[in-house]
């Protein structure tokens, strides 16, 4: 059994926005050299989250919006009174900030239309990180 883990690090632009890390999160695949096994994604942040998704423009302004329609940047919140990001942890806690999948013969198994999506909900921000994880057998025999 082999692990092989890496923490991506990428900056956000804007206060809320979608993010499409696929390539990223599969080119960490590739480099582990992991045949079959798991793939466990993880973006250690309480205030952005990781989904499964299709890349379009429509699906990720329909994403924000109906995010936004969950918990409104000006709801009233208690923790607002610390830090004015409650929406955000809401968001964040609904959606989640963790990914599992399959891989085999080498190939991450997910539909079609998914891609890899952070999504930010606090930015902007000047470090974010996602860290993937590869376990599992692979090709060249443990």
């Amino acid at each position: 059994m082999k692990t092989y883990s890496k923490e991506i690090e990428f900056a956000t632009d804007k206060p809320r926005q979608v993010i499409d890390m696929t390539d990223k999160v599969l080119n960490v695949v590739r480099e582990s050299g992991i045949k079959n096994g798991i793939l466990i994604a993880q973006l250690p942040h309480a205030t952005a989250m990781l989904a499964l998704n299709e890349n379009e423009s429509g699906v990720k302004q329909d994403l924000l919006d109906k995010l936004n329609d969950f918990a409104p940047i000006d709801g009233g919140y208690r923790h607002d009174r610390i830090d004015d990001n409650a929406h955000a942890h809401l968001k964040a806690a609904l959606v989640g900030s963790s990914r599992v999948l399959p891989i085999i013969d080498g190939r991450v198994i997910r539909g079609t239309w998914q891609s890899f999506l952070v999504i930010e909900q606090d930015g902007p921000r000047s470090r974010r990180r996602l860290v993937v994880t590869v376990f599992g057998e692979s090709t060249t025999h443990d």
